[in-house]
């Protein structure tokens, strides 16, 4: 017998039975192979160049029967389609060539998608759709990352600037058979998901990985939108799907700016994923450590230490350190330093521009503990104040500090300077750049410093106004992240509810993370327990 009848009667046997995971065993795509589909390649290029003959074959060896007992199964016309396409597959296939073969899996798998799309019979392909998708998924990345071979490949022009990727048409040809899994109805929407319904999130996670791979993250939005109609709450899904879409789910959020959604999603990753996965759990505080600071949590030393974390706390605990202090130097430092790797990994814009409200609030705050002076007795009740002009000469300074000024050596000794002093010191520093002052900033021999524009206070080498440190303190009054009004005529912010909170500097400086912590809410794309 050929070894294609015998083959075909193996597969008829696998529906007979409804042998999802036997059928998926048996119609292997990728090496390593036994040696029987070597054979079965050269005996169909041998004997079946004809497409019409694979087709006769097929249908005579899978004929789709009547009156099939209701715990068994038949072949179906989606399928002797499929299986058709399944030998032309091997008849054609060149594993040396990665874009051809590539293009026939990815004809193969559309044609399993049509075969999963059967109400009474399709749940017996959802193995093996499971199967080509990895084997797609993976030859699609190792595509992505051959730039001489997919520049040979010629891309039809959609009319659009945006021309579709390998990795991008790839994820839309899985988003289908996600689609048809999500849209099952074998199962209740909030029951223990049956049928083609358990391959949600599979199919979810393949596809969300190349069209993050691809940089086309933005088309995962309806992905998302349709889970939250309709998808089974994700807690009855293994633990690796459950980990695997919320390290997704909170990336997608991070990079549309919903930080406190992100910090949930990847803070729940994070608990689900075991101690012994390092390397999934540092892909995850990779996001997780920015998502936290931007909402105002800053990392532990606790936290830092844990070996998942080592190789990046030095870069995490530099813009800690530049959060609680203020300290601009610091922190442009660490975006300079670790620009590349920041780059990569997709943070370097987002940890250049929304951190800045932070590194503001600490500023002024460090600028009212250096100036403010306690009312008298008699001023009690006078509200505590922080002098605009004293932060714009804090500013000022810092903004030298940026442009390579530093501070002129000291003469003689130094005696303890209390905060008023130190203030004065930084005054005079930062009104002048030359002259006989102890704390005079020298400027760098070659001159100041050519600063890009994210480098600057404001931007560049601008000078700092007092328009500007006005408009700062607005908004951040505006934000919750200072508590009080502008005084303008008298360019001054009063600090509110200074008494109610025991100290000036709690009232007007409120816990970040409390002023930015919202209300429980439900995180679109997550799909709770009702």
């Amino acid at each position: 017998m050929a070894l294609t009848i015998k083959f075909l009667t193996s597969i008829r046997g696998f529906l007979k039975t409804r042998n999802g995971d036997g059928l998926r065993d048996w119609l292997m795509v990728e090496p390593p192979l036994p040696q029987e589909y070597l054979n079965l390649a050269t005996e169909l290029k041998d004997g079946y160049r004809n497409t019409n003959a694979i087709e006769k074959l097929v249908e005579s060896c899978l004929p789709e029967e009547d009156n099939v007992a209701e715990d068994q199964g038949t072949a179906w016309p989606g399928f002797v389609s499929f299986m058709k396409d399944y030998f032309e597959y091997w008849r054609d296939v060149d594993f040396d060539d990665l874009l051809g073969a590539h293009q026939l899996l990815m004809a193969l798998t559309n044609s399993c998608t049509t075969a999963l799309n059967n109400p009474t019979y399709g749940t017996i392909m959802l193995k093996t759709s499971i199967s080509l998708c990895a084997s797609l998924s993976k030859l699609s990345m190792t595509l992505n990352k051959r730039p001489d071979l997919t520049k040979r490949l010629s891309t039809v022009d959609t009319g659009e600037e945006d021309q579709g990727s390998i990795v991008g048409t790839t994820a839309e040809v899985i988003q289908k058979i996600f689609t048809t899994c999500l849209t099952d109805r074998s199962s209740q929407r909030f029951a223990k998901p049956e049928g083609k319904k358990v391959g949600v999130y599979i199919f979810a996670n393949v596809t969300l990985k190349l069209l993050f791979a691809c940089r086309k993250t933005h088309l995962a939005k309806q992905l998302f939108t349709n889970i939250t109609a309709k998808s089974p709450p994700l807690s009855f899904y293994p633990a690796a799907q459950r980990v695997t879409y919320l390290y997704y789910l909170g990336r997608f959020h991070f990079i549309n700016n919903h930080f406190s959604r992100a910090a949930q999603c990847l803070q729940e990753a994070y608990y689900q994923t075991p101690p012994s996965f390092q390397k999934h759990r540092r892909l995850i505080l990779t996001y997780l450590i920015p998502s936290n600071m931007l909402v105002g949590r800053l990392p532990s030393k606790t936290l830092l230490q844990r070996p998942e974390a080592q190789h990046m706390a030095p870069i995490f605990d530099q813009f800690a350190q530049a959060i609680r202090t203020g300290n601009y130097l610091v922190y442009q430092h660490a975006l300079e330093v670790h620009e590349e790797w920041l780059f990569n990994k997709g943070l370097l814009l987002t940890l250049t521009y929304r951190l800045r409200p932070l590194l503001w609030r600490s500023l002024s705050r460090r600028t009212f503990l250096l100036t403010y002076v306690a009312p008298t007795e008699a001023d009690s009740r006078k509200a505590a104040t922080l002098e605009l002009s004293s932060l714009l000469t804090t500013c000022k300074y810092v903004q030298k500090r940026l442009e390579g000024y530093l501070p002129a050596p000291p003469k003689g000794k130094q005696s303890h300077m209390n905060n008023s002093m130190l203030f004065r010191a930084v005054s005079n520093s930062a009104s002048s750049s030359s002259g006989t002052g102890e704390s005079t900033l020298v400027p760098p021999p070659g001159g100041p410093k050519l600063l890009r524009p994210n480098e600057g206070l404001i931007c560049g080498n601008m000078p700092v106004t007092a328009e500007h440190v006005e408009s700062m303190v607005a908004s951040l009054c505006a934000q919750g992240l200072l508590h009080g009004f502008l005084a303008h005529s008298q360019g001054r912010f009063a600090i509110m509810g200074a008494k109610q909170k025991g100290s000036a500097v709690a009232a007007g400086w409120p816990n970040v993370a409390e002023v930015l912590a919202q209300e429980e809410e439900n995180v679109p794309g997550w799909v709770k327990d009702p």
